[in-house]
């Protein structure tokens, strides 16, 4: 399905990335890495889910999206996805304290989220994760790599990525290992392979035991 009518939240919407000739196929490419490691199941939430543009991926293989974000106007939001057959349950809220039952999501995914926290919030961050996980629920996370590379490319999009990025993808990874069961950690590497990995994919699990 083609979003490409859709603007987004507002002008400085990260979603005007997403069409960019070069730097649009690694905004695109990070995205599909993340949405390659969801499972089918009942229920989603997309923790940070801006202008929305996973949920019709989200749609073919969950039954319910649900939407957590800080700040994005979630009716404005979710009007553009009914129209399209959508059904979404969105809200405004953090992932520190999050307004959902115990044991309720078959996967929680947070793209480009996590790296927003400071270190000393990512356990925070985890618990609320893990509480609102279904027993042998996943939640599978994407955060930017801390390469040079990667600062120059959010410097060509006009942010300063150690303005607004406080953890990195290790101090996210170690939270995570600490409260959930690692599947694996997929990492998408640059244009120019010599230059390293510039995005990272975690796939957690809560372990039923």
């Amino acid at each position: 399905m083609s979003l490409r009518a859709y603007a987004g939240v507002d002008r400085n919407d990260p979603l005007r990335f997403y069409y960019w000739p070069v730097l649009g196929k690694m905004y695109r490419r990070r995205i599909e890495l993340c949405l390659a490691q969801c499972s089918a199941g009942q229920r989603v939430l997309e923790v940070g889910f801006g202008a929305g543009v996973t949920f019709p991926s989200l749609n073919e293989i969950y039954q319910e999206i649900y939407g957590l974000d800080l700040n994005a106007p979630t009716k404005e939001v979710a009007d553009v996805f009914k129209a399209m057959g959508i059904e979404t349950h969105l809200q405004n809220g953090n992932v520190l304290s999050m307004p959902y039952e115990d044991d309720f999501f078959d996967t929680v995914l947070l793209i480009s989220i996590l790296e927003h926290l400071k270190p000393s919030e990512q356990l925070q961050a985890f618990g609320e994760i893990r509480r609102v996980l279904k027993p042998n629920g996943q939640v599978i996370y994407g955060v930017p790599t801390e390469r040079r590379f990667t600062v120059f490319v959010f410097r060509l999009m006009g942010c300063k990525i150690r303005e607004h990025h406080f953890s990195t993808e290790r101090q996210v990874c170690s939270a995570a290992e600490s409260v959930l069961e690692k599947v694996r950690v997929v990492q998408m590497q640059s244009p120019l392979s010599l230059l390293g990995p510039v995005y990272e994919v975690g796939h957690f699990i809560k372990s039923s035991s």
